[in-house]
């Protein structure tokens, strides 16, 4: 399992791609071959990209979902919405496809973010007033996941 370490800032130019910082290219380069899905966060105004495997293993689990129950087949077709698969190219840049910029509100400056097995792609304004607003309750958030009951899990 691959863990990304990170917070990076770059730009995208007008057609969406995203030249890949060297230190996150370096961390993506054990999955590069496999390719990528990129997909729309649930929670928030951003992109998400999963390698490959790490997607396929989230399908595993949703493929054991009861599709005749309305409430998974929803979930399904809104969490799978606007998917794409995605590869790096051979100078490092990464194709944000167009509808997918226009989800995440992508301009010109980009973050890159790790998010433990997946990296998150925001506009960088979005980044910086997701990170303010969470900085707020930050403290009460890291308790409530972190403290207490969630230990034996953690382990």
């Amino acid at each position: 399992m691959i863990n990304f370490i990170g917070t990076y800032e770059c730009k995208a130019d007008a057609k969406g791609r995203v030249m890949l910082p060297v230190a996150l290219k370096g961390q993506l380069s054990p999955v590069l071959q496999q390719g990528f899905v990129l997909k729309r966060s649930v929670f928030q105004p951003c992109l998400e990209l999963y390698p490959m495997e790490q997607w396929n293993l989230l399908m595993q689990k949703m493929n054991k979902l009861n599709r005749f129950v309305k409430k998974n087949n929803d979930f399904i077709r809104r969490f799978t919405a606007g998917v794409k698969i995605v590869e790096v190219d051979n100078t490092g840049r990464l194709l944000i496809p167009k509808d997918l910029v226009g989800f995440a509100e992508i301009q010109k400056e980009v973050v890159l973010s790790s998010a433990i097995n997946i990296v998150e792609i925001w506009d960088k304004n979005k980044y910086e007033q997701a990170i303010d607003d969470a900085a707020i309750d930050f403290a009460d958030l890291a308790e409530e996941v972190m403290g207490g009951d969630n230990e034996q899990e953690l382990s």
